[in-house]
């Protein structure tokens, strides 16, 4: 009887515990929801209030953009909220198709200017050239556009004719140019660097991209390399499945690549590989850099931890987060980082810790204190936390200041235009080439543009002079710092001189754009490019190859001066934001 009566006591607590618990739950339940409410109605009579009382008209659509991309500000920058009439970059995003003519723009002043024209589409079958500006769409004058705006204007349905007006040379042109669906390629190049050495370029994670990459796979091995290297810098990444094909290129069925853990637990995944490989024996080398970011780091980072190649380059961005789209109403459209993706070492390269912002909004990176050890499958030590460090390091000189102003206030792209020009006939590689007599031009047309700049030191040294001013420390030292000055001033003619070879490797990549168009700049610099030449060189010493993937050769530290003609750590079409048309 005392035994029935302790059971009755026991469940009969059991019960009031679970039930203290379920209203526990349901009390915490309640008050979120309520808050989320609430909340949302202050947001409601807020928004009512301003639309009858704030002295001007306000735009609705505008206003409450502007309220939720500031929101969304305060989770990462990757959830990010995009209206209806944003749903076409949506779906570049996963598809890198879009309805236009074929090329680049960016701004440059009053109008906007072709910054690149993909081979074979309308843009370019009309005859439309990097670095015409463009004035008029179907009559309408696009002075004063953004690049978004002229990128708006000018996509449309395929199969519709958009009548441009584009100024070149000083004049006015009218093209007809037919839209057509765009499909970017995300191979841009592929071929043999030797004869036992295949090179692929790959630029971008969209639909099928990994079938374009056993495209390139499988020409190559036509040829019989005996190794191949696997470029992915400036890669950003994109479609987590496609990087677990591309891995499968390379790795047998039945490897785990990559797993995803979020709160949502329906939405937990593992990645495996399915199909036979093209190829799990050759030599591969994977180049990365800090540009190379999420789908990107799975790829070098699963080639890394199952021990099937070497990553060279630099470490890479660090993004260890997924992403989703969700549909909202009216058509918009909202992507949310829902996980964290795990390497098959089971590590997470997120470098940035945005669960725990600083107090004026800004996050710092995962401290040396949070960083763990993880195992390849030889036994190689790995780590999480800040991206996919390569087995053989290669890292980038820092490129002169005038270098770096040449290129970004657009005086390379600007020459090349006029190179072109003045130079229409040239067509093939082996006909072109960018003479002493060149350069000689190329400073001319720089110094009677009245080009000027201000090196670092010199930024610096005014800083001092400006704090010493107001420190009243100048008029003491008034010498001191005239002497400064004349010390450190640079002087441009003698600049030209120094830094010939860095300009004239910026100007040979962007001239041969112009004539051979993307896969001719990247063929050109191929045998000029450190890292590549450095993966080369670790595939052709075989025992050093096998000593890394086995742990009995540490990774190797190499600090490069890296030819500025590689296009890896600048666009190909100078500075600003650049948009697809």
């Amino acid at each position: 009887m005392r035994k029935i009566r302790s059971s009755r006591i026991a469940l009969l607590a059991a019960i009031l515990i679970t039930a203290g618990v379920s209203f526990a739950f349901l009390t915490v339940q309640e008050t979120k929801d309520f808050r989320i409410a609430k909340n949302l109605d202050i947001f409601f009579t807020l928004f009512r209030e301003l639309n009858t009382f704030y002295v001007d008209d306000i735009n609705p659509d505008k206003l409450v953009k502007t309220g939720i991309d500031n929101m969304l500000k305060t989770l990462d920058p990757y959830t990010v909220f995009y209206p209806e009439s944003e749903g076409d970059e949506v779906s570049f995003m996963t598809t890198g198709k879009y309805g236009g003519i074929g090329s680049l723009v960016r701004d440059a002043g009053d109008y906007i200017v072709v910054s690149q024209v993909y081979r074979g589409f309308p843009a370019d079958i009309a005859g439309i050239k990097a670095g015409d500006l463009l004035k008029k769409a179907d009559g309408v004058s696009m002075k004063g556009f953004t690049t978004e705006q002229v990128s708006e204007k000018l996509k449309g349905n395929p199969g519709t004719v958009l009548n441009l007006t584009i100024e070149r040379n000083g004049k006015d042109l009218e093209f007809p140019v037919k839209r057509e669906k765009i499909a970017v390629p995300s191979v841009p190049y592929f071929g043999m660097i030797d004869s036992g050495t295949g090179y692929i370029r790959f630029t971008n994670f969209t639909q099928n991209c990994a079938e374009e990459v056993k495209n390139a796979l499988v020409s190559l091995k036509a040829s019989n390399p005996r190794q191949i290297i696997l470029d992915l810098r400036g890669n950003p990444g994109g479609l987590l499945s496609e990087a677990v094909d591309i891995v499968n290129l390379f790795v047998g069925p039945g490897n785990e690549i990559v797993s995803t853990k979020g709160k949502v637990k329906q939405f937990d995944e593992q990645f495996k590989t399915t199909k036979p490989a093209v190829d799990e024996k050759i030599p591969l080398a994977v180049i990365i850099n800090r540009a190379s970011a999420s789908a990107s780091e799975i790829v070098a980072g699963a080639i890394q931890d199952l021990d099937r190649g070497v990553v060279v380059g630099q470490r890479s961005y660090g993004k260890g987060l997924v992403q989703i789209t969700r549909p909202l109403s009216y058509n918009s459209q909202l992507k949310v980082t829902t996980a964290k993706y795990y390497i098959p070492s089971g590590r997470c390269i997120q470098a940035l810790d945005f669960s725990h912002p600083n107090e004026d909004g800004s996050v710092g990176i995962i401290p040396d204190s949070l960083i763990s050890e993880f195992r390849t499958r030889n036994g190689r030590i790995v780590r999480d936390g800040g991206g996919i460090t390569p087995d053989v390091e290669v890292l980038p000189a820092q490129m002169s200041q005038l270098s770096t102003e040449l290129y970004f206030r657009n005086y390379i792209f600007d020459y090349a235009t006029k190179f072109y020009w003045a130079n229409p006939d040239i067509n093939s590689q082996e006909m072109f080439s960018f003479s002493a007599d060149d350069y000689t031009d190329f400073r001319e047309y720089i110094l009677n543009r009245g080009f000027s700049y201000r090196t670092i030191t010199e930024e610096s040294l005014a800083e001092l002079i400006s704090n010493a001013k107001r420190e009243k420390y100048y008029d003491a030292n008034r010498e001191l710092f005239d002497g400064l000055e004349k010390e450190l001033s640079h002087s441009l003619e003698k600049d030209l001189t120094t830094f010939s070879n860095e300009i004239t490797g910026l100007l040979e990549e962007e001239i041969r754009s112009r004539y051979f168009y993307e896969e001719g700049s990247i063929a050109w610099a191929i045998n000029r490019d450190e890292q590549i030449l450095k993966a080369l060189d670790i595939l052709n010493r075989s025992d050093d190859y096998k000593s890394i993937l086995q742990g009995k050769k540490g990774s190797v530290l190499i600090t490069e001066k890296l030819p500025v003609s590689s296009g890896y750590k600048m666009t190909a079409a100078g500075s600003g934001k650049q948009d697809h048309i």
